[in-house]
């Protein structure tokens, strides 16, 4: 992996660790930055994590905190953190549906780092059309989601509690993952921008999520605190099977089956296609 890229989150290098990454190289002409003359925001925005988080998670209970940094990050766009918007030319006709699994999967998906430390994280995805991050945990942490530009489909769970779990000896299943967890579906829709900042939760919000970019877009996160598999924040990938599945004797307090789901614990993904860029908008003082 690339040295500095061992110095960026978890969340990265979890993606990475199983792709030779030496061999990258990323133009920066390809990462079509552009700066802003606008008086930067990721300062701002740099400034107000720091009052507000901790190494544990969030520094107060308060909403206020919250309700700061949303406002915040509703106001930004690519130019405010150094991208140009990518054209929808650039899926060169294939769309959403127009790639088989294996094409969708073998487009890069670039990372950015802006800043880590102990209490929080700032990062961005740059997605190609098509491109997938599979569902995902964010254990023990809050994270907000700005999309800068174009569109994506979001599809996320929460844990249904107290936990349900069951025996998946069933054809299909994955080796490894004897059990499955009942999970609900709270957001499965298309994002597009401007539109506002997504917030998940350690309990709520879902926080098992995943990422199909439906045209070329960017996201920028917020993780705090940041992902350390030392202290129990480890990034885990699920595959999810309808209710119906292993649906029978499973009480569901609210909604319907379908908006239930089984997840099973699935090893990294071996083609998951992430490489790093670098971060060439406005810089930071920390």
């Amino acid at each position: 992996m690339f040295s500095k890229f061992q110095k960026a989150t978890d969340k990265a290098m979890v993606f990475l660790q199983k792709k030779a990454l030496s061999t990258l190289y990323i133009p920066k002409q390809k990462l079509h930055m552009a700066m802003n003359s606008t008086p930067p925001k990721v300062q701002p925005l740099y400034d107000l994590c720091k009052k507000t988080f901790a190494p544990s998670g969030l520094s107060s209970a308060s909403a206020q905190p919250i309700h700061k940094l949303c406002s915040l990050l509703d106001t930004f766009g690519p130019a405010d953190v150094g991208l140009k918007e990518e054209s929808q030319d650039d899926d060169r006709g294939h769309g959403f549906f127009g790639l088989n699994r294996v094409a969708r999967w073998a487009q890069p998906i670039t990372y950015l780092d802006i800043h880590e430390c102990d209490s929080f994280t700032m990062c961005i995805f740059c997605f190609p059309t098509s491109s997938v991050i599979p569902l995902h945990d964010h254990p023990g942490m809050t994270v907000f989601s700005k999309a800068l530009y174009g569109s994506m489909h979001v599809k996320a769970y929460d844990w249904v509690e107290p936990a349900c779990v069951k025996e998946s000896r069933e054809p299909g299943c994955p080796q490894g993952s004897p059990q499955v967890r009942l999970a609900q579906l709270v957001v499965d829709k298309v994002l597009t921008a401007p539109c506002e900042t997504s917030i998940l939760y350690p309990k709520s919000g879902g926080n098992l999520h995943c990422f199909t970019a439906v045209t070329p877009c960017a996201v920028l996160d917020v993780l705090a605190p940041p992902y350390r598999e030392d202290l129990g924040r480890k990034c885990t990938y699920y595959i999810d099977y309808p209710y119906s599945t292993f649906g029978n004797g499973a009480q569901i307090s609210k909604g319907k089956e379908e908006d239930y789901a089984w997840l099973a614990e699935i090893e990294t993904p071996d083609d998951l296609y992430m490489r790093p860029g670098v971060y060439v908008g406005p810089a930071i003082q920390v």
